[in-house]
């Protein structure tokens, strides 16, 4: 069974995680630290959705589009993807280094009553748990959303996120830039000025530049499929999609000879 009280330091510091507990009680507050989160994550998750029913040929206007796709969310938080995933008929795994958000997430698809396999654990930690009937060696959708910043061991997360990746699988991952850009816009802008994020959020040394993503990913024989920039309007208070991944970006990939998205 996973020890649930045993995090590796080799990926995750204990300083990362202990910030994240004491945050852990804001993520669902609409009105909280966190309120522009939400609508970030609105526009993101309705292109991992897109992304994901393109590859897998579904049709995301049917009830249920999702239904027979094993989706593992890596950092889920207090659940903002794995919930309407797992809503739309994907089997969800979630898991996170903070006992506080898997609690939150717990407690909160309970409510709602949509079943998600929430698990108090790293990401290596899964590759070694094959015999346990909670665990499944391998999954069709791995999403590594905002975590990779987070890491000591970057390069170690993402292999272990390919390793955990069925053939022609889909990996979606989504993290910051470094940047000039992305300095002032995600840590002077929204952190200091705007206040949209506690101060301390981010280190900026931490981002990563999505060729470096890339570079790791082909070692495992991970084709990039494309790459997307998000921003928000200053006038609307609404995120949108771009080409330009200066600063926000998630980026798509998928195992060697698999079908190109179209």
């Amino acid at each position: 069974m996973l020890d649930k009280n045993r995090l590796s330091p080799s990926i995750t510091s204990q300083t990362e995680i202990q910030k994240f507990n004491e945050l852990a009680n804001e993520w669902r507050d609409p009105n909280g630290k966190f309120k522009h989160v939400h609508s970030f994550n609105q526009t993101r998750l309705t292109n991992i959705r897109s992304a994901i029913s393109s590859h897998f040929d579904r049709d995301p206007n049917q009830d249920h589009s999702l239904k027979g796709i094993n989706i593992l969310d890596i950092g889920c938080g207090a659940g903002l993807l794995a919930e309407p995933l797992a809503s739309s008929g994907a089997t969800v795994t979630g898991i996170d280094a903070s006992a506080m958000n898997i609690a939150i997430a717990k407690q909160h698809s309970e409510t709602n009553k949509i079943s998600i396999n929430y698990l108090h654990c790293l990401a290596e930690e899964l590759l070694n748990q094959e015999k346990n009937s909670l665990v499944q060696k391998k999954y069709d959708v791995i999403l590594n959303t905002e975590v990779i910043e987070h890491v000591t061991n970057k390069n170690k997360l993402i292999d272990t996120c390919c390793q955990l990746l069925n053939s022609e699988g889909l990996l979606i991952m989504a993290t910051l830039n470094r940047t000039l850009k992305s300095y002032f816009i995600a840590i002077l802008g929204a952190e200091y000025i705007m206040r949209y994020l506690p101060i301390g959020t981010h280190n900026w040394k931490h981002f990563v530049k999505p060729e470096e993503i890339i570079e790791r990913l082909k070692t495992h024989q991970l084709t990039p499929l494309y790459t997307q920039g998000m921003s928000l309007n200053p006038f609307t208070q609404q995120w949108y999609t771009h080409q330009n991944t200066k600063v926000n970006y998630l980026l798509y990939a998928t195992k060697k000879n698999a079908k190109k998205q179209s």
